[in-house]
């Protein structure tokens, strides 16, 4: 059982810096420092939102619109933050 969870959290961390990078480039893109023609940027792009906008798309229907300003990413990672806490402090005790 002890795998079990350590292999949920070593996903969950992975996915932690997977929606940090994309946040990382759509702050790049959006201020066209990468170049958005070309086919490996809009790879690496294409790739991190079809990573990311399965997690964030209910986050983004139920918080209201700030404008230019998206706090999905920080609301999804706080998210992550307390499942690895909680995993990482009540279940593994339980478990142990």
């Amino acid at each position: 059982m002890i795998a079990l969870i350590q292999t949920i959290v070593m996903a969950l961390d992975i996915y932690w810096w997977i929606i940090i990078a994309s946040a990382i480039f759509s702050w790049l893109y959006a201020f066209n420092v990468v170049n958005s023609r070309n086919q490996f940027v809009g790879t690496i792009g294409n790739t991190l939102y079809r990573l990311t906008d399965p997690a964030l798309r209910p986050i983004r229907r139920f918080i209201p619109d700030l404008g230019g300003i998206d706090i999905s990413p920080i609301i999804l990672l706080l998210l992550i933050f307390f499942l690895r806490q909680f995993l990482l402090t009540t279940v593994l005790s339980l478990v142990v």
